[in-house]
């Protein structure tokens, strides 16, 4: 049971590290107050500079790749006692190390609580937990990104059929139950999104870093 305590605080905390602010401060801008404000990827890529969201996304989806499979090495034969019975936890801990991870992005204890969009650290946790399933995830957002224009469409879209990849491989049940929660969480965390996107004043890739509006920042 300690074990997994520490796992699933040491993901959030890891998980917290906020890269996308970090940067944009290295750069002198307060990547909270341009854009969308979110301190994910695609706001640094718009406000920064390309690389510098190419260098957060890939720092974002480590953070969820690596406790993630860290978790899994360290709970292959974990497991805790209530009375009489024990109770293996080796899918159960990396799916909670996942959920803390992704929270963790969003709700950074070092940002009072805000944060990012979750995608590229949830992308993370699942090649991590099923790399099949992962993979395609990640050229499924590839593909619309490039097709759309829209990393925000290609973001929540590629999380919502990354469950369909997951049963598709015959990942363990609590990892599908996780990739649902996981999508519906990106999905959420979106709806900013969806929203302007349904009234066509999503900006695309290419499109110029603006005022954040104000439920992006919460």
């Amino acid at each position: 049971m300690l074990s997994f305590i520490f796992q699933v605080l040491l993901a959030y905390v890891i998980g917290s590290i906020p890269t996308g602010y970090w940067v944009g401060k290295a750069k002198g801008i307060d990547i909270r107050k341009v854009g969308s404000g979110s301190t994910g990827a695609t706001n640094v890529y718009r406000s920064v500079s390309k690389a510098a969201g190419i260098f957060v996304m890939v720092v974002d989806l480590l953070k969820g790749y690596l406790p993630v499979i860290g978790s899994i090495y360290l709970s292959k034969n974990l497991a805790f006692e209530v009375g009489p019975i024990s109770y293996g936890v080796s899918d159960l801990t990396p799916v909670a190390v996942a959920l803390a991870t992704i929270i963790g992005h969003s709700k950074s204890i070092f940002l009072q609580f805000t944060g990012g969009k979750s995608a590229a650290t949830g992308l993370g946790t699942m090649i991590a937990l099923c790399p099949p399933a992962g993979g395609l995830t990640f050229v499924t957002w590839l593909l619309l990104v490039f097709t759309s224009k829209y990393v925000s469409l290609a973001s929540f879209s590629s999380s919502a059929i990354n469950v369909l990849y997951f049963w598709l491989f015959h990942a363990p049940t609590a990892f599908v139950i996780y990739s649902a929660l996981g999508s519906l969480y990106v999905i959420i965390r979106h709806k900013s999104n969806i929203q302007r996107l349904l009234n066509g004043t999503e900006p695309k890739i290419s499109g110029k870093a603006k005022p954040p509006e104000a439920k992006d920042t919460k």
